[in-house]
This record gives structure tokens, C-alpha cells and sequence, in this order.
């Protein structure tokens, strides 16, 4: 009891700074903010035979403020690393974030409008098939509206089936876990969809994603070079399974743009001719 008895006591003492003075009501003012760093309890009770207890001046307040704010931060900062490290198969996509746009793709706006209206989107269970040709900003849009959202610490997996498919075949996972594990993500992103082997195993597990992802009643997003006529024209039962679940659950966007990596390495091979030169 005793060493409760101090405990308690050492946390009803009020810290005093040289500045401090005592007020005429009794109490202990900050020297800075001229606000009470003390207050009395009410009605005139008293505990452990002391009538006051600890107050916030706003000095004090401010103080913890900041640094609640900054260990919250600190935490948003962790978490959303965390998640960034976890959700994308490809490090580079960390890279694709509305911050980083250029403007050179016009469909943009729609993945603002995703991210804003992601509660909505995700009770609906909305998502997007993004189509067009290679390097028009498929790929892009998708790691914006993933980045987007994992800053507002939503678990976001974007990947392709390249990587589904390898881990599926070679992890130690169990199958049937890896895929629950994939599915259980708010938001699941399959990159490049259309250019995974074709053989019967391959066709089957992409089925079991996407299948397991609409059961699950979780929004996808899907980026293909496929068109959404040789969605709805597939060349055989497997495909016409799978591609049927995928245009049940996106909502097709077209990328009319060119090919941006080819304006890219065109840009540094100009480049790089102009420091030859020199």
C-alpha cells in the first residue's frame, strides 16, 4: 500500500519552472501561458490530504500534442511502409502515386474519383478492367489507386499471375491458404491479366482467384491488353469461366494513349546522344 500510496502521490506533484508563480487563488501558474498547472478537486475533497491535482496549461497541451501527433505519424509512417512492402509484388510500383503523374494520361481522374469514393466501391463491390495497349498507363492508374489507398492504410495486393501462379506452384504455402490470403485484401489489383500460361493448371488457379475474390464480394481491378470483345468471344470453356466472372465484376475503361515507355527511351536516347556529343 505504501509503495501504491507514493506512486499515486508522485502523480498528483505538479513539475514547477523557474518562471512559475503562485496565483491568488492558491494555485501553480505557468510562467509562459499565464494558464494554471494546477486545479483544485471539487466541492473542497481532498485525496491522501492534498485539496489540488495536475493540470494542463496549454503550453503543457500543445506540448502533447505535438508529440502525440508525431508518434501517430510515426505509426501511419510504419503501417503504411508495411503495408507497401507486403501489397506490391514489384517494388517499382511504390513509385506510382498521383504525386508522381505527369498528365499524361486522361483517365486519371477516375482513379481520383476510386479513391474517394472507396467505401462506396467496396460496399458495392465496384472495380475496373483497364484495357488498351501496352504502356498507355494501365498499370499506372492501378498503383495509384493501390499507393492512394495503403496512405489511408487500406491493404491493397497488386500483383499478376505470373507471381500468383509461381507461388502457388513452388511456396510453402498451402494453396487453398495463399489463395484465402489473397482474397482477404479489400482491394486485390492482377496486373497484366491475359498473359499468364495458357496450360489447364494455370487456367484453373486464375478461375479460383477471380471466383474466390467474387465470392468473397471484394472489388478487383484488372489491367489487360485484351479487348472487351475478346472477353465476351473466348476461345474456349476454360477462358469464356473466367472471363465471364471478370466482366460480371469490373467495369471495362479504355487507354487510348501511346505506348509511354517507347516516348520514354526515346527521350533518353536523345539524351543520352546530347552528353556523347559533348
Amino acid at each position: 500500500m505504501n509503495s501504491l500510496t507514493d506512486t499515486i502521490l508522485k502523480m498528483m506533484d505538479t513539475t514547477q519552472e523557474l518562471e512559475d508563480y503562485k496565483g491568488e487563488d492558491g494555485l501553480l501558474y505557468c510562467g509562459k501561458c499565464h494558464k494554471p498547472k494546477e486545479a483544485y478537486f471539487p466541492q473542497g475533497k481532498a485525496l491522501f490530504g492534498r485539496d489540488r491535482h495536475p493540470s494542463e496549461c496549454d503550453c503543457r497541451r500543445a506540448e502533447r500534442e505535438r508529440q502525440e501527433k508525431k508518434d501517430a505519424d510515426e505509426m501511419h509512417n510504419v503501417e503504411v511502409e508495411r503495408l507497401k512492402q507486403e501489397g506490391f509484388s514489384n517494388p517499382d510500383m511504390r513509385q506510382w502515386t498521383f504525386a508522381n503523374d505527369n498528365g499524361k494520361y486522361p483517365q486519371i481522374g477516375k482513379a481520383y474519383s476510386y479513391v474517394e469514393k472507396w467505401e462506396m466501391v467496396r460496399s458495392e463491390n465496384l472495380g475496373y478492367l483497364l484495357w488498351g495497349n501496352v504502356g498507355s498507363g494501365k498499370s499506372y492508374f492501378a498503383g495509384c489507386i493501390a499507393n492512394a489507398l495503403m496512405e489511408k492504410e487500406i491493404p491493397v495486393c497488386m500483383t499478376n499471375f505470373a507471381t500468383i501462379l509461381n507461388n502457388l506452384f513452388y511456396g510453402s504455402e498451402n494453396r487453398n491458404e495463399y489463395i484465402i490470403r489473397l482474397c482477404s485484401y479489400p482491394l486485390l489489383i492482377l496486373d497484366d491479366f491475359g498473359m499468364e500460361r495458357g496450360t489447364e493448371y494455370g487456367l484453373e488457379q486464375v478461375y479460383n482467384v477471380i471466383d474466390s475474390q467474387y465470392i468473397s464480394k471484394k472489388p478487383l481491378i484488372a489491367t489487360t491488353n485484351l479487348t472487351p470483345e475478346q472477353l465476351r468471344n473466348p476461345e474456349d470453356v476454360p477462358h469464356a469461366r473466367i472471363y465471364g466472372r471478370l466482366l460480371e465484376m469490373c467495369v471495362p475503361v479504355r487507354f487510348t494513349g501511346g505506348d509511354f515507355r517507347k516516348v520514354t527511351a526515346q527521350q533518353k536516347m536523345e539524351r543520352l546522344k546530347k552528353l556523347m556529343d559533348r
